[in-house]
């Protein structure tokens, strides 16, 4: 009888031991629950942050063949390397304006300065804006011939949302003849008028 005891008292030892490790699985149980649930939320933020960035990167882009994530980035590669053929296209013809023999230099040197050379010619600055279709726009743009003076014009522009898609540029009696075609790219979509495009021109040359 006190050996049956004994082992009664014992059974109940490891009864009440299994009910401990119950109550630790439960623990760890919601441990791994609450790791999980923070998990997924980091995941959910990061998702949505990369969804952003590319409805940002696809505002900035004119042409999305698919809305997919794999075309958008590769329409924006496209896009990025039109540019930068552009500046490459703007780069040679400004190094071929700008670079003077050192004897056209030196006549330069004697010779009156742009300004008074235009207006001894009648030739007045002038900017003119026709709009050919939605945001596409043709300009016609006379300015004195500054050193730099185009190449700070397309920066100006380039920073404001225009895309130069064809350029011709003459120099004569003191002036800058630069006729192009742009498009206004907006961040948001917005489009100018073309009074308010001319205003904007007129701005940026008074500053350069």
């Amino acid at each position: 009888m006190e050996y049956a005891d004994g082992e009664g008292g014992g059974g109940g030892g490891g009864g009440g031991g299994g009910g401990g490790g119950g109550r630790g699985r439960m623990r760890m149980c919601g441990q791994d629950g609450e790791f999980k649930s923070k998990n997924l939320q980091a995941e959910r933020r990061r998702r949505q942050k990369l969804s952003d960035r590319l409805l940002a990167l696809r505002s900035l882009v004119p042409i999305i063949t698919n809305m997919n994530k794999g075309t958008i980035i590769e329409d924006a590669i496209t896009y990025i390397k039109e540019l930068q053929n552009n500046v490459k296209d703007l780069s040679d013809q400004l190094l071929e304006m700008e670079a003077y023999p050192e004897e056209e230099a030196k006549q330069s040197s004697r010779t009156l300065d742009a300004a008074e050379e235009m207006n001894s010619f009648g030739i007045q600055e002038e900017v003119k804006v026709i709009q050919i279709d939605g945001n596409k726009l043709w300009l016609k743009i006379v300015i004195e011939k500054k050193r730099s003076s185009f190449t700070k014009l397309v920066e100006a522009m380039n920073f404001l949302g225009f895309e130069f898609t064809d350029t011709s540029i003459t120099t004569s009696k003191g002036a800058i003849l630069i006729s192009a075609t742009v498009e206004f790219q907006g961040v948001y979509g917005e489009s100018l008028e073309v009074a308010e495009t001319r205003e904007l021109l007129q701005e940026i040359i008074r500053g350069i």
